[in-house]
């Protein structure tokens, strides 16, 4: 009797090979979670009071995937300042690193007051992104957790100061007086200024009141000086001028205020100024 299904001689170590290895109609895939590595967040840009944080780090995943987009939260010192979402939509190969990043802009510090207040803290800040990663493959979804965080120096106040003062006689009853206000920026990122006020007087008599640094900025760590001139004479401060410059100082005050976005600081300097004899 024959065989029904006779194997030919030839094919048989073939299909011997195959049952030995597995052989199957279609490869499996590739299973398992994906890995998340190299996170970091940086501080692109900062002010007194917003911050431009970035969060980059790597995903790997085991097949072919989409990192379709990152769910999160801008976190500085403890609160959320802000949520959002951020499409990505970056094709993923299999077993291979794959770098990414986004960045959020938010206010950190609402008022002047939180600022005062956080400027005398001192120390350190810490901002930070934190959320979901969701990441597609085939019909099947994952979400990863991330979180990054960096410490910044904590915002500081500027400071107005005299920065120098020059009083030159060119009479027994005229004195030209030249004040020097400094603008202090503590901060490792540039200061914006909508202007400073002020008004100055001498020996209790105003001599003369506006507005410097309109619309200016103060470089990081640096000091702005803008100049305010006066004269000091019969017409501008009364008919005892000559005894007052006799004495040899003018005594002085300059009172104002220095804004900004989300900033007021004001100011009360006093001081007196020796009389030099003008060449």
């Amino acid at each position: 009797m024959k065989p029904s299904c006779p194997v030919s001689l030839s094919r048989a170590p073939l299909l011997l090979a195959c049952l030995w290895l597995g052989c199957a109609s279609a490869p499996s895939r590739p299973t398992g979670p994906a890995t998340l590595s190299a996170q970091e967040t940086t501080v692109a840009a900062q002010t007194l009071t917003e911050a431009t944080v970035r969060y980059a780090g790597q995903l790997t995943t085991p097949g072919e995937a989409v990192l379709e987009k990152a769910d999160y939260e801008l976190v500085s010192d403890g609160t959320v300042v802000k949520t959002g979402s951020a499409a990505l939509n970056l094709p993923l190969s299999p077993g291979q690193p794959t770098a990414f990043s986004f960045q959020e802009e938010a206010t950190y510090l609402k008022n002047t007051d939180s600022l005062r207040a956080m400027s005398e803290r001192g120390g350190t800040l810490l901002l930070a992104l934190r959320g979901t990663l969701t990441v597609r493959s085939g019909k099947a979804v994952e979400t990863l957790p991330f979180a990054a965080s960096r410490a910044v120096r904590v915002p500081r106040l500027p400071e107005v100061v005299i920065e120098s003062l020059d009083g030159a006689r060119y009479s027994a009853e005229e004195v030209n007086l030249i004040v020097r206000l400094g603008v202090k920026n503590p901060n490792p990122f540039p200061l914006r200024l909508d202007q400073v006020a002020y008004t100055l007087s001498v020996a209790g008599k105003e001599l003369g009141h506006g507005t410097l640094a309109k619309a200016d900025t103060v470089d990081p760590s640096a000091t702005g000086v803008y100049p305010v001139e006066a004269s000091v004479t019969k017409e501008s401060w009364g008919p005892e001028v000559k005894k007052l410059i006799g004495s040899g100082e003018l005594p002085y005050t300059m009172r104002g205020e220095l804004t900004g976005p989300h900033l007021k600081v004001p100011y009360s300097l006093e001081g007196s100024v020796k009389i030099n004899v003008s060449r």
